[in-house]
C-alpha cells in the first residue's frame, strides 16, 4: 500500500492564509487613520480633557467648572450644555430655586416644590463636573453623561448609599423647551453609578 503524495493545494492553503490575515490586519489599521477625525490624537482621545476658561470665582473644581472630553465637545451643542449645566450646579450650590427652575423642564420643576427642592440641597456642593459624552436621542432631545461630585451633610445624603462625598455619573436627558435647552426628568429605575469619594 502506498501513501498518497500531498495535493498541491494543501501546500499553498497555509501562506494565502497568512497574506489574507496580513492584509485585512492593514486594511484595518488604514482604514482606523483614515477615518480618525482629524482633531483626534492617536491616543485615547475619550481621556482627553479640556478645561474651560477661567471662572470668576477662580475655585478649580468650583460648579462653574463645567470640563469636558474632546469627544463631548466635538458635539455641535456642547457649549449650549455646558452652559445649562454650569447654571444648573451654581443653582443648587448657592440654593437658588428660581435660577435651577429657568434651567429645568417645567415638567421636572412641577414635580418638586421649592420646598422640597431647598430642602432637598440645603448642605449640597457639587464639584468637579465633567461631561463625558453628548449623544442626540430622540427628536431634538440629548443625552449627557455627567460625573461630578457631591459633598452634603451625612444626614442629607442618599438613604441608599449614606456618605458625605459622592462621585456620581449619570445620563442626564436634555431636550428643548420654550427654543431653550434644559435639562428633563431623569428616567426611574435603579439608582446611577455613584462611589464614595
Amino acid at each position: 500500500m502506498t501513501t498518497p503524495a500531498p495535493s498541491s493545494r494543501q501546500r499553498w492553503l497555509v501562506p494565502v492564509v497568512v497574506v489574507v490575515l496580513s492584509v485585512t490586519v492593514g486594511g484595518g489599521l488604514l482604514a482606523r487613520e483614515l477615518y480618525r477625525r482629524p482633531d483626534q490624537p492617536a491616543d485615547d482621545a475619550a481621556t482627553a480633557v479640556s478645561t474651560p476658561s477661567p471662572s470668576s470665582s477662580g475655585e478649580p473644581g468650583a460648579a462653574d467648572d463645567v470640563r469636558m472630553t474632546d469627544d463631548a465637545r466635538a458635539h455641535p451643542q456642547a457649549d449650549a450644555v455646558r452652559r445649562v449645566l454650569k447654571k444648573y450646579f451654581a443653582a443648587i450650590n448657592t440654593k437658588q430655586y428660581q435660577q435651577w427652575t429657568a434651567v429645568v423642564t417645567d415638567e421636572r420643576a412641577a414635580a418638586q416644590s421649592q420646598g422640597d427642592w431647598r430642602k432637598g440641597v440645603r448642605t449640597t456642593k457639587d464639584s468637579e463636573a465633567l461631561v463625558y459624552r453628548i449623544e442626540r436621542s430622540s427628536g431634538s432631545s440629548l443625552r449627557v453623561l455627567v460625573g461630578f461630585k457631591s459633598e452634603q451633610a451625612l444626614d442629607d445624603a442618599p438613604p441608599f448609599f449614606r456618605e458625605p462625598c459622592i462621585r456620581w455619573r449619570l445620563v442626564i436627558p436634555m431636550e428643548i423647551e420654550n427654543k431653550a435647552l434644559k435639562i428633563a426628568a431623569i428616567d426611574g429605575g435603579p439608582p446611577p453609578e455613584h462611589e464614595k469619594c
